[in-house]
């Protein structure tokens, strides 16, 4: 049987969809606690190293030589389509001269062509940026709760929320898991996919308000078929927004400079995720929220009668 976009049913789905979710952050949260984030230098207090030598080379020929200039970095990884590229960390910041050393250390192995690109954070300066991450995640939070409440009502905000933070750990747990590098670039990432979650969001809630004043609903199943039509009506809109992006996030992952690597693969993964919760999360949240308050009232409307 084929799938249809705009005659599936949704909502039916809910409790499959909850539970792959809840797997999905259950098994985040442990890979989270085992492993923790590869937090780069932006977190952590030390130096990173970009070199590009132009020339095939490995780990070991990297760790030598900064062996024999007293150096013991944390972690060195070889890139590029031959090797000619690898990045260094070290745990303490490198001092001027240090750094200098390892640029003519390199210059005069490898030749005038080698570049290094270094990046320094001292201990005040990670803890400055890792405080501010957390702010800007938690102002963009709560501007969005106060916007979607004054917009809609608080139980449309609520159930947004709950959806931006399951597309924000999924992605969280997804660099832990592959133990890719968090670093400025990752906070950008999340705000963007922040954005365009929200984005989709609020155009299947505006749907559900809309259809809340064209047709009378009395009992959950009427609840039930008024959210599944506002999604089958607002999909193909979301999808198409959605899609359009990723085309444009994997693009800059394939063609883009390392810099931007670690932001567009977030941003893709992001995407998917912001679709997938904006479509079969954040929506399904509000109705079972509301169908209770439904009900709740039905019971105590019958009881008032009958008394």
């Amino acid at each position: 049987m084929s799938f249809n976009p705009k005659t599936f049913d949704y909502v039916k789905k809910r409790k499959l969809f909850f539970t792959l979710s809840g797997i999905i952050q259950v098994v985040g949260l442990i890979v989270l606690f085992v492993f923790g984030l590869n937090l780069g230098v932006d977190f952590q207090s030390g130096t990173r190293m970009d070199i590009m030598i132009g020339k095939p080379f490995t780990e070991q020929d990297v760790r030598a030589e900064m062996k024999a200039l007293g150096l013991e970095p944390g972690s060195v990884e070889t890139a590029g389509d031959n090797r000619e590229r690898a990045a260094v960390r070290f745990g303490m910041p490198l001092t001027k001269e240090q750094l200098a050393s390892v640029k003519e250390a390199f210059t005069q192995k490898y030749g005038e062509q080698v570049d290094i690109q270094e990046s320094t954070v001292d201990p005040i300066v990670s803890r400055e940026l890792a405080k501010n991450a957390m702010y800007a995640v938690a102002i963009a939070s709560l501007g969005i709760i106060i916007y979607v409440t004054i917009r809609f009502e608080y139980r449309f905000a609520i159930a947004g929320i709950l959806a931006l933070l399951h597309d924000a750990f999924a992605v969280i747990a997804f660099f832990s898991i592959f133990r890719i590098e968090v670093d400025l670039p990752f906070i950008a990432a999340i705000l963007t996919i922040v954005g365009y979650s929200i984005n989709d969001t609020i155009v299947t809630f505006d749907r559900i308000r809309e259809n809340l004043r064209l047709y009378k609903v009395k009992k959950m199943e009427d609840l039930e078929k008024l959210v599944n039509v506002s999604i089958q009506e607002t999909i193909v809109r979301s999808f198409n927004t959605v899609i359009t992006v990723v085309f444009a996030a994997l693009a800059l992952y394939i063609f883009g400079g390392e810099g931007i690597k670690n932001f567009s693969l977030a941003l893709l993964v992001g995407l998917i995720f912001g679709m997938y919760s904006s479509i079969f999360i954040a929506s399904q949240i509000w109705l079972e929220w509301k169908g209770r308050d439904l009900v709740k009232n039905r019971f105590a409307s019958a009881n008032n009668e009958a008394s």
